[in-house]
């Protein structure tokens, strides 16, 4: 009974890293184009793949980090630290 109670209080930094690992180098590479702004099409083009590839990438992205739309993606990326620090800042 204790272990099941000491697994449900993981820490943020815990839960961050572990889904951190969890995602594939591919779906990184998806959620890191979707946050600069391209659309499926887009990402599908610049990466050589179907557009079909890249919604089953975006679902499966959404599915572990448990948002229901892209604002909310982008918000648990910048948390889990998944995307760099200087995101959405503008260069001049």
């Amino acid at each position: 009974m204790r272990r099941a109670v000491r697994k449900t209080h993981t820490s943020k930094s815990q839960s961050a890293a572990k889904t951190n690992r969890t995602l594939t180098p591919r779906q990184k590479e998806i959620l890191r184009l979707v946050a600069q702004g391209l659309t499926n099409r887009e990402v599908a083009v610049h990466l050589g793949i179907s557009v079909r590839t890249v919604e089953v990438h975006r679902f499966n992205l959404m599915r572990r980090l448990k948002v229901r739309n892209v604002a909310q993606l982008l918000r648990q990326a910048l948390i889990q630290g998944l995307l760099p620090k200087s995101f959405g800042t503008r260069q001049r």
